[in-house]
């Protein structure tokens, strides 16, 4: 609680030994104060962290141990570099906090300054590096020290966009050889897409889902998830039987109809919202009127691909072609969708809320 605000509320999860798992959501929903209680900078009013079977924070019993008992390394968004300190002394300087002999202080930086690649770098002042230089000099202070578990909270947003995708990997490849188990914080949908082993989806404190990058993204099970990992198609439709006896949901005021697994679970005439990305819904050339067929009302190219908006009665659907088979403007196209792709949820829920069936 900050005030009268609950930052994290009832959130529970657990991060497996050498697992890379991301917590990813919109600013303001608790995934920093979520880092800062597991690294002990803040104190949770309820609620247990434990490391390896190691209780940290126990509000019940009052326990508490300090961030620096913790064996814990972070590497903060700003990264917290020292401008008065040089490479080395920027890395040696936790070793140095815990008093290990001078000898081991040095082999330890230069080993890590090596895994980083900043080893013929480690006499450089600190205020002559570059963006990238300056995040792998934090991670390598998180490091040095042998934590049980690394801390990363939003390290790569201050760096330009094609430095921020290189890093990525980097940060991802210097992990799996270290095997280390990490915990990071982003709200940014591809840095957790690349990375992550497992993503824990936040929303106004809680937990709107947890899996792996492909479960989440094309098996949401809220429509906030829906929306936030990506574009959407949504659409208004009733449940009815269809000709032989199934439902099927029915496209509002169009005649549209889809086959949806697991519709059983819904009653005839129940409003519901599809939903369902771009990429599940190719469009392909049609000389004639029917079923999903609408007009292409713009379209562009987008590394190897085609996207289109597509006027499909009084609903538009975003959807993606092949580069070589290009729609032109006004062309009539057959918008071809798998059912499987397709997501439902009771359309009261509204934009935010609502399990997916």
């Amino acid at each position: 609680m900050f005030g009268t605000v609950t930052a994290v509320n009832d959130l529970s999860f657990e991060a497996k030994a050498g697992e890379f798992l991301t917590l990813l959501g919109p600013s303001g929903c608790g995934k920093t104060t979520t880092l800062r209680l597991v690294a002990g900078l803040e104190r949770p009013d309820r609620g247990e962290i434990q490391v390896g079977g190691r209780l940290l924070s126990s509000a019940t019993s009052g326990l508490f141990v300090p961030p620096e008992r913790r064996g814990m390394g972070m590497v903060f968004q700003s990264y917290a570099i020292w401008p008065h300190m040089t490479v080395f002394e920027n890395v040696a300087f936790p070793l140095q906090e815990l008093r290990v002999p001078r000898a081991e202080i040095r082999e330890r930086v230069m080993t890590i300054l090596g895994t980083v690649g900043l080893g013929e770098l480690h006499a450089r002042p600190a205020p002559m590096l570059s963006g990238g230089q300056q995040q792998r000099v934090a991670l390598a202070r998180a490091l040095v020290s042998n934590p049980e578990v690394l801390l990363l909270d939003e390290p790569l947003s201050n760096l330009d966009a094609r430095l921020r995708e290189e890093m990525r990997f980097e940060l991802r490849e210097m992990q799996a050889k270290l095997g280390i188990t990490s915990v990071f914080v982003t709200h940014d949908q591809a840095e957790a897409m690349t990375l992550s082993d497992r993503i824990v989806v936040m929303n106004a404190g809680r937990i709107e889902q947890e899996g792996s990058p492909q479960e989440v993204y094309q098996r949401p099970s809220t429509r906030f998830v829906m929306d936030f990992l990506g574009r959407a198609n949504h659409l208004p439709a009733r449940i009815r039987k269809g000709d032989d006896g199934s439902l099927v949901a029915e496209v509002e005021e169009s005649g549209f109809c889809m086959p949806v697994g697991g519709l059983e679970s819904w009653q005839h005439g129940q409003e519901v919202l599809l939903a369902f990305r771009p990429e599940a819904v190719e469009a392909q050339a049609a000389d004639r009127d029917g079923a999903w067929v609408g007009v292409v009302r713009s379209s562009v190219y987008v590394s190897g691909h085609v996207e289109y908006v597509v006027e499909l009665g009084k609903f538009t659907v975003r959807a993606t072609g092949p580069e070589d088979a290009r729609l032109p403007h006004d062309a009539r196209a057959k918008l071809c969708v798998s059912p499987r792709a397709v997501r439902v949820w009771p359309r009261a829920a509204g934009a935010n809320g609502g399990n997916a069936r």
